[in-house]
Formats: C-alpha cells, sequence, structure tokens
C-alpha cells in the first residue's frame, strides 16, 4: 500500500494543481503500473481519509483545553509503528515550527493507517510531506520539510 502512495504522490498528486482524477481512471492507471486492486484501494482510502481530516474545520484529536507545553504519550501501537527515531523526528519537527500539535496528530493518525511490516524514518518523512501538501496554508512547512527529506549531506559529518 505504501508503495502505491508514494507512486501516487510522486507521479499524480504532486504533478496536479487540483488532485481530482477520476477513480476508475486512477484504478486502471495503477494497475497498469503493476498494483493489485485490494492495496489499490486500501491507498485510495488512505488518501480521502486525509483529505477528510484536512477539510473538517474542528480538530478532532486535541481537546479545548490548551495544549501549549503539553507532552504526546504515543500508545504502545504507536510506540510499535515510530520507533524511537520516529518519534525523536517528530518532536524536533515540532520545535522547528514544521509540525504543529493537529498536522502532527494527523500525521500519526496517517502512519497508523499504513499496513506495512516495516515502518522506518524515510517513509516518516514522506508521510509528513503528504500530509503537509495537504494542508491548506501549510506551504512553509511543506517547504521546509522537502528541504529536509532530500537535502543531501556535503563533506563528513561530526
Amino acid at each position: 500500500m505504501f508503495d502505491i502512495l508514494m507512486y501516487l504522490f510522486e507521479n499524480v498528486v504532486h504533478n496536479e494543481s487540483e488532485f481530482r482524477v477520476d477513480h476508475d481512471e486512477l484504478t486502471d492507471e495503477l494497475i497498469r503500473a503493476g498494483f493489485h486492486h485490494d492495496e489499490i484501494f486500501k491507498a485510495l482510502a488512505w488518501v480521502e481519509k486525509l483529505a477528510a481530516l484536512q477539510e473538517t474545520d474542528a480538530t478532532p484529536y486535541l481537546s479545548r483545553v490548551t495544549v501549549l507545553n503539553s507532552t504526546r504519550v504515543y500508545t504502545v501501537e504507536e510506540q510499535v509503528r515510530l520507533d524511537v527515531q520516529c518519534r525523536g523526528f517528530l518532536i524536533f519537527l515540532e520545535q522547528v515550527k514544521v509540525l504543529d500539535v493537529s498536522t502532527r496528530e494527523m500525521v500519526i493518525d496517517r502512519t497508523m493507517e499504513i499496513e506495512s511490516a516495516e515502518f522506518c524514518l524515510e517513509d516518516l518523512k514522506w508521510v509528513i510531506l503528504m500530509v503537509l501538501f495537504n494542508v491548506p496554508g501549510k506551504e512553509w512547512a511543506y517547504e521546509q520539510m522537502e528541504d529536509l527529506l532530500f537535502e543531501v549531506q556535503e563533506g563528513p559529518l561530526h
């Protein structure tokens, strides 16, 4: 399923100014690309849920209680999916204002819906990029994340 999401993001969503493609047409394209029908259905449902998260006025993850200076406690399932490196990266992105509480929760929500035996930091970066691409008003954060994802380190690292 994650391969389909990557394919969609790189070849369809990212290249379209407005992602409004006929499901049957898109399914046919994905089948021609070699993906299985059941995985295509799961990936399209994942994208639809992402769109639904950003279209709502409410932030379904947050109570009305102030979340400033709060600490995110991960469930056991989230800890299994998001290892220490992934959770640390999410904290870093919040500290540098690439993610806010709401977008962080959207990322976690979408990450938990990915059916994959293995999930690593690189996969998380792509999920973050997909989420930020789909949230209006997060263009700066998307650009920052894109720079982090495609940044090539030069010289020795200390």
